[in-house]
């Protein structure tokens, strides 16, 4: 079972739909579900998919290999891919992440516009959760991150 939080899976169907014609892709990341709001009914350790990185369109290099260099790659788990013109399954453009969110038209959260597949481009059973991840204000990420230096 894949499980995403409902604010993620809108925020990438408002990015697939501001792209359309285009494609977008993008790196999607885990949060156990102990550490959510509301998420209740999820085991505690369970990676929950709640946030994303912002894709760059404009950077050619993404677009010739199909290499994202703009993310971390031990920071994205998994990863967004919109095909406005296919069908909701993986190709072998996809980046081929551990779990693979795709969505075609119309934007929306149906068995038949959005789903989650493996890297073998098996659809995998997925759950959409109504929890929140932590709040965290930037000043609380910058002492994290300096106190790890």
């Amino acid at each position: 079972m894949v499980y995403i939080t409902r604010a993620l899976v809108d925020v990438l169907l408002d990015l697939a739909s501001d792209a359309d014609p285009d494609r977008v892709t993008t790196g999607v990341s885990v949060t156990p579900a102990g550490d959510l709001e509301d998420a209740d009914a999820v085991p505690p350790e369970t990676p929950v998919f709640t946030d994303f990185f912002l894709p760059d369109p404009g950077n050619p290099v993404n677009a010739v290999f199909g290499v994202d260099l703009t993310t971390p790659a031990r920071q994205a788990q998994g990863r967004f891919v919109s095909h406005p013109v296919r069908e909701l399954e993986v190709t072998k453009r996809d980046d081929l992440a551990e779990v693979i969110f795709v969505a075609v038209p119309p934007w929306g959260t149906g068995q038949d516009s959005f789903g989650a597949f493996n890297r073998s481009g098996e659809r995998q059973p997925l759950e959409i959760i109504d929890a929140q991840a932590p709040a965290e204000s930037f000043s609380e990420s910058e002492s994290e991150s300096e106190s790890k230096l």
